[in-house]
């Protein structure tokens, strides 16, 4: 079973950079046909895809965002990270990592972590 913690700090003041780290247990960010991805959702608002990095180390961002957003990952610590930098109000959620996983052609698998509130206020 897979297991997916955010960490990171809950405040952070406007043009800084928002750091976030999900720490994976239970297997290895390297296990092929895994794909871990940065999820936020804002208040009231939905789910908002961020970015993905895959078990081979490729990286895909959402264009809206790509500008502004960083992923890297430390295969020796199963973590994966975000930064997203320029902040601003706008930028205040929920944070998630997720992992997705193709079992079959046709059938994947989904973790999630349990979500950590981003606020970005002076």
């Amino acid at each position: 079973q897979v297991r997916l913690q955010e960490s990171g700090p809950g405040l952070v003041k406007p043009s800084q950079t928002l750091s976030l780290t999900c720490t994976v247990s239970g297997g290895s960010i390297t296990t092929s046909y895994y794909a871990w991805s940065w999820i936020r959702q804002p208040p009231g608002k939905g789910l908002e895809w961020m970015g993905i990095i895959g078990y081979d180390g490729r990286i895909y961002y959402n264009p809206s965002l790509e500008l502004r957003t960083s992923i890297s990952r430390d295969t020796s610590k199963d973590q994966f990270s975000l930064q997203l930098r320029s902040v601003t109000p706008e930028d205040t959620a929920v944070y998630y990592c997720r992992a997705k996983v193709l079992i079959t052609s046709a059938t994947t698998r989904t973790y999630w972590g349990q979500g950590t509130q981003v606020t970005v206020s002076s």
